[in-house]
């Protein structure tokens, strides 16, 4: 256990928001990162999760491919195969965190829960705030392209006007 861990104080956010990865478009934590937090070897989580497996479903938890990991390990996520213990690692969405906190009973457990449900929020609300953000810059962006045409059109200097012919101009024949 870290001293952090056994002081019980705080988990930061920002090392919480560092374990969150993205994969297979789910935002999810390695069962190693939760194992750390928890202050508990990963092979017990492993275990109390096989134990409780019909707590778990595929949008829980999964366990990730031998690609994926390859890709962790090419991405720095992970420093390498070897530091997954030989197993592929169990991911769990946030939902999944959420339901470890009904397997691993202990008051350690019940504040990193708080915590980590609390980071992941915190994530959903910067990212619905970066959206609205590039909503309104796109908005903004049309605004001044219109204004831009607008600017282009009155410094355009206006066709000459057409000269009407002056003085007789002879019917045709109707034949």
């Amino acid at each position: 256990m870290s001293k952090t861990q056994k002081t019980g104080t705080v988990i930061p956010l920002e090392r919480i928001a560092g374990s969150i990865y993205l994969i297979r478009g789910q935002k999810v934590m390695l069962d190693r990162d939760l194992s750390d937090l928890y202050g508990v070897k990963t092979i017990a989580l492993r275990q109390q999760v096989k134990r409780n497996m019909n707590r778990f479903p595929a949008d829980f938890m999964f366990q990730i491919s031998d690609e994926e990991a390859q890709a962790m390990v090419s991405q720095n996520v992970i420093p390498s195969r070897r530091s997954l213990g030989g197993f592929l690692p169990y991911v769990f969405t946030q939902e999944g965190v959420a339901m470890l906190s009904s397997v691993l009973r202990s008051e350690q457990a019940v504040q990193v829960n708080i915590a980590i449900m609390r980071t992941f929020v915190r994530l959903r609300e910067l990212l619905a705030t970066n959206e609205d953000l590039a909503r309104k810059v796109a908005s903004h962006d049309r605004d001044i392209a219109n204004l831009f045409a607008h600017v282009q059109r009155l410094l355009t200097p206006p066709d000459p006007p057409r000269k009407h012919q002056v003085g007789y101009i002879p019917l045709k024949d109707k034949d």
